[in-house]
């Protein structure tokens, strides 16, 4: 079986979650699985490795699962990119709406230097509002975005058209039409 196999059938359907009508997709069971957590991150550093990164972004929390590991595996910088007033340094801010809501995220201000090629990491692309707002948050410091990369993707809420302004690197594991 191959790893889009491996983790499709490792994520669960939550019905009804965070409110009626959505179908939440769980990655918790991959968390159970230290082989298959394993090689999603071998994977990703496989990928990843000729891309001539500065960072890792990775979005709170789930973001932080894979984004921190491939870091460290690829020997650069994690920059976290965190829900507002939980990072204790000088930060910048970006809000923006969400499928149910609106938010604020942060980054420290001295997290990426100009010019750095960044790669936004999170567990699932819907809309694309919180990999917009991070990749907001790194080009006001000056970098650029390298790509995005999901465990999963929900194809039918477009999130990649939305994505697109910002990079044509837009990369998930498992995809739902």
């Amino acid at each position: 079986m191959n790893l889009k196999e491996q983790v499709s059938l490792a994520i669960r359907d939550v019905p009804d979650f965070p409110k009626p009508g959505i179908v939440f997709k769980d990655i918790t069971p991959i968390m159970h699985d230290a082989s298959l957590c394993r090689d999603i991150t071998q994977h990703l550093v496989d990928f990843y490795a000729d891309f001539d990164l500065q960072g890792i972004a990775g979005i709170e929390s789930r973001g932080f699962l894979f984004g921190f590991p491939l870091a460290m595996a690829l020997g650069i910088p994690f920059i976290l990119i965190r829900k507002k007033g939980k990072l204790p340094f000088d930060k910048i801010s970006h809000s923006y709406e969400l499928e149910y809501g609106s938010a604020v995220i942060e980054m420290h201000s001295d997290a990426i230097k100009p010019g750095d090629k960044i790669l936004i990491h999170d567990d699932l692309l819907a809309t694309g509002g919180s990999a917009c707002a991070a990749a907001e948050l790194i080009t006001k410091c000056g970098g650029t975005i390298a790509g995005f990369d999901f465990l999963i993707s929900l194809s039918f809420l477009n999130g990649n058209a939305m994505l697109s302004n910002y990079s044509q690197q837009i990369n998930s594991i498992v995809q739902y039409p």
